[in-house]
Order: structure tokens, then sequence, then C-alpha cells
């Protein structure tokens, strides 16, 4: 399962849609929560994000525990690997989608990932980590291979946060034949197996070549083999 939040992960209005998702786990929820889109933000911010992160689920009652994942040498870190791969609920918090891609893509640790995810785990990315999530996402400079767990689709997380003027700069996206969801602040958009729905208190755009429609709680027009 692959929940991919548009904003405002480990506060209080995402506490409802994080129970939600701990009640569809098998067994008591495990958390691992990683600051490595924030890798680069220096040590404070890193430990903020680790913090939220333990505040945040162990009110939820689950177990849980950031793991320093903030460069190549963590991510390969056989132990802090090993911490993950017990897990069955991972997050990724914000920060930069392309820093954070970098830093997993074929490392222990997202070797870990994938496993929570055949054991029928969770995997959240908000901002960043859900950006990173699509067939494409745009970073610096330009765009970036994804790890395309949705073929030819890119995430617009925050979109509720974009001004109406700047949407339509968007629409060149259009042209590269990529489909583009907007997830919104609180909100989650679900994939589990070849479905989709949203979550929480927000909405999903969806927008492609043949327009675009928002989409509010409940199955998506998603389905992926």
């Amino acid at each position: 399962m692959l929940a991919l939040v548009g904003s405002g992960e480990y506060l209080e209005p995402i506490e409802e849609l994080d129970r939600t998702l701990m009640g569809r786990l098998k067994g008591e929820a495990r958390v691992v929560c990683l600051p490595t889109a924030a890798g680069t933000e220096g040590e404070e911010r890193i430990a903020y994000w680790s913090r939220l992160g333990v505040e945040h689920f162990t009110r939820l009652g689950a177990q849980v525990e950031a793991m320093p994942v903030i460069d190549r040498a963590s991510a390969n870190d056989e132990a802090i690997a090993q911490t993950i791969a017990q897990a069955n609920f991972v997050y990724l918090s914000g920060g930069k989608p392309d820093y954070l891609y970098g830093v997993l893509k074929g490392s222990r640790s997202w070797e870990a990932i994938e496993s929570v995810l055949a054991a029928g785990g969770i995997l959240a990315g908000c901002s960043a980590g859900a950006m990173i999530m699509g067939e494409k996402f745009f970073g610096f400079p330009g765009w970036k291979q994804g790890f395309n767990f949705l073929p030819q689709m890119t995430i617009i997380p925050h979109y509720d946060e974009i001004p109406e003027g700047m949407l339509a700069t968007i629409r060149p996206i259009m042209g590269r034949g990529l489909t583009l969801l907007g997830i919104e602040g609180y909100t989650a958009l679900v994939k589990n197996g070849g479905s989709c729905e949203v979550l929480g208190s927000g909405g999903v755009t969806i927008w492609n070549k043949n327009g675009k429609t928002r989409y509010t709680q409940g199955p998506l027009p998603l389905t992926f083999s």
C-alpha cells in the first residue's frame, strides 16, 4: 500500500488519516520515520522532522522510531536497513525530492522499504516523499525519473497552495504524455494493489489531456495492472 500525502505530515489535522492507514495493517503498527529529504538542511531540521514524526505516531499508539537516513552512507548502513525491514509502516517526510531520490535509489534502505511493501506494509510519502513515487518529477534542474509506482504520472503536492495563475504554467506537463495528480494538504492518494482512493480532508485533482477533475474522499478512477 502506497500513501502519497500532499502536505501536513505529523500535524494534528492529519491524525485521522494516519489512524485509518494504521488500521489497515496486519497487527500493531511498527513505524519508521525517515527525514531523508531534509538531509541537506542541517542537524537541527533533521532532528525536528525526526522528533515530530516520533511524537505524532506515539500519540496514535504506534511503536515508532526515526532512523537517520540522511546520505548515501547512512542509506547503505546495514543496521539501519535491518531496522527499516522490521517495520510495517515507513514514512518519508518532506524536503528536496531530487536529493531524496538520489539517496534512496539502489540503497540497502530502499531494498528494506521494498521488503516492507512486499510483506503487505505501507510506504507513505509527504510532499517530496510523494513526488518521487510517480514516473517523473520536476527537480532542479529539469525532469527526473521517479520510482514509477504510478506509470505515466507526475505528483504535485501542496496543490491547494498553488496560486490559480501559476496553475497555467503546469499545462506544458501534459505535452509530455503525463497525467498530473495534484494532492492537497492533509490528503492522501492511496494506492492499494491496482486501485486508488482519496483519504483525508481535501481532494486530489487528476489533470490530463482530457481536462481536470477533482475528487474527494472515496475511490479514484485510476487502475493499475
